[in-house]
């Protein structure tokens, strides 16, 4: 079974930055589909961006240009560097995982489309 670990969220100004880790263990398929999502006080939960096995990716618009989503399959790691941080922003981000192929549906940023997730990371974006 596979499990989730988030971490390197924390408090920064506007502007700065901040890379989100989510270390994974127990898959044994070297397919997958991974992604990060955020949830903010009273909404829904937001896909921002996923990542393929072979490293094809996907961008929602909100962090399109100021965000990488990258994978280090020798740490079985998945980050999400996010620069220009901006107030909006705030929300815990969580990480997932889904099976080979989501990532690439056009359902991609819906969370019913991930199967495990992580116990989330907060990020807070205030001067």
């Amino acid at each position: 079974q596979v499990q989730l670990v988030e971490s390197g969220g924390g408090s920064v100004q506007p502007g700065g930055s901040l890379t989100l880790s989510c270390a994974a263990s127990g898959h044994t398929d070297l397919r997958y589909c991974m992604g990060w999502f955020r949830q903010a006080p009273g909404k829904g939960r937001e896909g921002l961006a996923v990542i393929e096995s072979d490293g094809i990716t996907k961008y929602a618009e909100s962090v399109k240009g100021r965000s990488t989503i990258s994978q280090d399959n020798a740490k079985n790691t998945l980050y999400l560097q996010m620069n220009s941080l901006k107030a909006e922003d705030t929300a815990m981000y969580y990480c997932a995982y889904a099976a080979p192929g989501y990532c690439r549906a056009p359902s991609w940023r819906l969370a019913r489309s991930f199967g495990t997730w992580g116990q989330g990371t907060q990020v807070t974006v205030s001067s």
